[in-house]
């Protein structure tokens, strides 16, 4: 997600744990430690977040800085949505800040998947008050199939239909989600997102309806669900087609019934959410009974949104290019640069098997490797980038991540390695395995979704 989140908070290790924690979720994460600076950074853009601590001056607590600066916000004409943290916080101090301005209330230290909540919803009122066309800046592309699909996700919001979003991995299904959810009567409320491939079947349950205290052996304390925690927004279910059966029945049950039973209750618990599911899966093989449940299919896909792959959009890679390159030199701190007109052309003309995820890594690569006065085709290190792409299937390699080598050229090489190079070729053999998919690929390298996502980032692939 695309946004900009400013951090004021004199405390400097604070500001820094949230700016690592942000930074790979949202983009640009700026830090302020003296809230005397504010005007002029405000002067020079407005963020669409602002992490504000509500105390300044040692020995000061009962937050009378942080309200100054509320009023001070609240008087701009675009302020940014404020979010109020405090180390000293007690109910007077939280309700004086909500009537402020604030749209939400931390203590630190704070939850991190709390923190990221509060962020995403303050994002979605944000997006919400300023129209569709705001509502879902990372859906870039002005193609008519992008039209179309924005057409769609405008119109399918508003009701309480549940969707499923089809597509390739490294499309932008997950956008699409909060795209949704953005636009719907439930932007208010959080937008809970769940890898189903990454559950473990022993705890499906207690991950989604939530469990009671000493109900099994590591219980320590009751537990809210991801169906309780989203109550009153959406709960967006990606990689739902790699679900086992058994996983599949029991969320059948709960969709039907509408309600969860916690392990360890006596009672069932009523939900309210909205459903919005994702797959890479193809769509004949969603109605394969051997691999997913029919009745629960039909649950599930009210809606059906698919989403274009980046060859069948060729005309918003330009538009992409220019945002990610513009991205990353902001982020690194790199100067401006043109695409040469021959890159652009191999740029047109590449297959991009990884779609727009593909895309953003190679612009991050490009950034950071390139050295001449426009990029080059070789900074974006795309496997066969001479290949055509009209059907010419002998020259199109098997998809292998950027600048990566190929598994042979990698045991030929192993001896002259780094260990961090050996990981990344390790990371890069699993991935072409599974032709980019990141679950199956993090599931054999035995770390989780979002520890591969970290090394995908680190590595540049």
């Amino acid at each position: 997600m695309s946004a900009y989140v400013l951090i004021l908070d004199d405390d400097a290790d604070v500001a820094t744990a949230a700016q690592l924690l942000l930074r790979r979720r949202y983009g640009k994460v700026a830090t302020l430690s003296d809230p005397a600076g504010l005007p002029a950074l405000l002067a020079q853009g407005v963020p669409d977040v602002l992490l504000l601590d509500l105390n300044f001056t040692p020995g000061f607590i009962d937050g009378a800085e942080g309200l100054a600066l509320l009023d001070l916000l609240r008087a701009q004409a675009q302020p940014p949505a404020v979010i109020a943290m405090t180390a000293y916080a007690d109910v007077p101090l939280a309700v004086e800040a909500l009537k402020r301005g604030a749209g939400d209330f931390i203590t630190k230290p704070w939850d991190n998947a709390r923190l990221v909540a509060a962020i995403d919803q303050a994002l979605a009122r944000r997006a919400a008050l300023r129209g569709p066309a705001a509502a879902a800046p990372d859906l870039m592309g002005e193609s008519a199939a992008m039209r179309e699909l924005k057409a769609l996700i405008a119109g399918v919001a508003p009701t309480e239909a549940n969707v499923m979003v089809l597509g390739e991995n490294g499309v932008g299904k997950e956008l699409v989600a909060r795209a949704i959810h953005a636009l719907s009567r439930r932007a208010a409320g959080t937008l809970l997102a769940v890898d189903m491939g990454a559950l473990p079947e022993s705890t499906f349950e207690s991950e989604l309806f939530g469990h009671r205290k000493g109900s099994f052996t590591d219980a320590k304390a009751d537990r809210a669900g991801r169906f309780q925690a989203a109550r009153g927004g959406s709960l967006f279910l990606d990689e739902i087609g790699n679900m086992p059966l058994v996983a599949q029945a029991k969320l059948l049950t709960a969709l039907e019934r509408r309600e969860v039973t916690p392990i360890g209750a006596d009672k069932p618990e009523a939900i309210d959410v909205r459903i919005i599911s994702a797959t890479n899966l193809e769509e004949t093989r969603l109605f394969d009974p051997a691999v997913f449940r029919p009745d629960l299919l039909f649950r599930l896909n009210t809606i059906v949104i698919r989403v274009p792959p980046l060859r069948e959009r060729r005309e918003d890679i330009p538009l992409l290019l220019s945002h990610y390159l513009t991205h990353y030199a902001l982020q690194y701190e790199r100067p401006a640069r043109n695409v040469s007109p021959a890159a652009m052309d191999g740029l047109l003309r590449y297959e991009w098997p990884g779609n727009v995820r593909a895309l953003r890594h190679a612009c991050e690569r490009a950034v950071i490797l390139g050295q001449g006065a426009d990029y080059a085709l070789s900074d974006f290190g795309l496997p066969g980038s001479g290949a055509a792409v009209d059907g010419d299937e002998a020259a199109a390699p098997a998809w292998t991540p950027p600048g990566i080598a190929s598994p042979a050229r990698t045991a030929a090489a192993a001896g002259d390695m780094t260990l961090d190079a050996l990981e990344r070729e390790a990371i890069a053999s699993v991935l072409s395995q599974f032709n980019g998919n990141i679950s199956h690929a993090a599931k054999t390298l035995g770390i989780s979704r979002a520890a591969l996502y970290r090394k995908l980032g680190k590595h540049g692939i």
